[in-house]
């Protein structure tokens, strides 16, 4: 079942080599992962898009401490830069928008002249 907040496979598929390895290679020390990556970057991506306090992470993308571990060593890591910058290399930059809503204030706000009756 795929949540709103997650990522697709296509998705995934353009990222998913950036993330360090869940096993340990062939010969190497240490024990595998307990959470996938990919779930734990849908828990971060649930995070960062709810604004929900870490403690309130879903228990499908695994114990909030978990992921809040990955998620501070991936950014000590650059992953998440990485995947920025590989992400907006290709993007398609023909159609932006920029706002710049600005509003007109009265002249005593903004250091004019006071007006007083």
């Amino acid at each position: 079942m795929e949540y709103r907040h997650e990522l697709t496979n296509a998705e995934w598929s353009r990222i998913k080599d950036m993330f360090p390895p869940e096993h340990p290679k062939e010969g190497k020390r240490g024990r595998p992962a307990k959470y996938e990556n990919r779930c734990i970057m849908n828990g971060i991506l649930w995070i960062a898009r709810t604004g929900a306090p870490w403690r309130e992470l879903p228990e499908r993308y695994g114990k909030w401490q978990a992921v809040y571990a990955r998620f501070r060593l991936w950014k000590q890591l650059g992953i998440f830069a990485a995947i920025f910058a590989a992400l907006s290399a290709d993007a398609d930059k023909e159609n932006l928008s920029i706002d710049s809503t600005s509003c007109k204030v009265h002249q005593s706000a903004n250091g004019g002249k006071k007006c007083h009756k």
